[in-house]
């Protein structure tokens, strides 16, 4: 079941079915660990409710003639570790079907389940590259290994995936050690703003396949406030886009996602910025990588 919630882009899109579509949208809405504001248990919905205002044109594409399918939500109300099993087997279906998959959360713990999966099925190296506030490379926070703010430090130190940061302004001395120990290579917030987005973003011996992980938080709050986690000094909307594009030339992109959006009453921009990022992404992922 759907839960009564509309297809990504229902609106403009006539290419919905599973095998039609290069695009599977997957709405999951975990809510388990998240740290000052809630409701990231709402942000697909919100995301998946804002993405009827969207245009098919974005402005150099129409995403929606590729196929853009919606899947039904996943089930957040296990234990973690069954939720991640979900989520590996929703996302490594869609792989298989040589769809990408594009995850909607719920908090930045889904990230983990996604990647399982593109390292089981994709089965040949690949690379992270995180837009965040934060580095999110704690090995535990408040007891909790598989906390939000540890995502990366399982995708590092458990799947031993190569991953590029950017936009990051707020971290721990633990993350900044780590960064360091497992070799994370970044661009933060602060180097942006002083010298602006370099024509090649990522090094150049990073992985040619890559997943795209977005944490809303990592754009400014002036774009993005419906946050758990706002962080001022964030990147703005063009240089976000410029940034993703610059990462995805040339590149395959083998899944993305668009997390931590805790949707608040009245602030209907927060939502449609969401969705809209899903499909500005969408748009460049065609456009800019390589065929697969």
């Amino acid at each position: 079941m759907k839960q009564n919630l509309p297809d990504f882009i229902e609106s403009e899109c006539s290419r919905r079915n599973e095998d039609q579509s290069l695009f599977h949208v997957i709405p999951v809405p975990l809510e388990a660990s998240v740290s000052y504001g809630t409701g990231t248990a709402k942000g697909p919905a919100a995301i998946l409710d804002a993405s009827l205002q969207l245009e098919a044109w974005d402005g150099n594409s129409i995403p929606a003639e590729s196929g853009i399918h919606t899947t039904p939500v996943v089930d957040c109300t296990g234990t973690i570790d069954s939720t991640l099993d979900l989520i590996q087997a929703r996302v490594g279906k869609s792989l298989a079907a040589g769809a990408i998959p594009v995850i909607l959360g719920g908090e930045h713990t889904v990230t983990l389940g996604a990647l399982r999966a593109v390292r089981s099925i994709l089965k040949k190296p690949f690379g992270v590259v995180q837009l965040d506030a934060h580095a999110d490379l704690r090995d535990e926070y408040e007891g909790e290994p598989f906390s939000h703010a540890c995502v990366m430090r399982r995708a590092v130190e458990t799947l031993d995936i190569p991953l590029f940061q950017i936009g990051v302004r707020a971290m721990c001395m633990e993350e900044y050690h780590a960064r360091d120990r497992f070799g994370v290579r970044y661009l933060d917030a602060r180097t942006l703003y002083e010298s602006g987005i370099p024509l090649q973003v990522l090094p150049q011996d990073f992985p040619t396949d890559i997943y795209l992980t977005l944490d809303v938080d990592g754009l400014d709050p002036s774009l993005i406030r419906a946050t758990g986690t706002p962080v001022p000094g964030g990147i703005l909307w063009y240089d976000a886009l410029t940034l993703i594009e610059r990462c995805l030339y040339g590149r395959r992109l083998a899944g993305f996602d668009v997390v931590e959006l805790a949707p608040q009453p009245g602030d209907h921009a927060s939502d449609f910025a969401a969705a809209h990022l899903v499909y500005s992404v969408m748009g460049m992922a065609i456009r800019q990588t390589v065929a697969k």
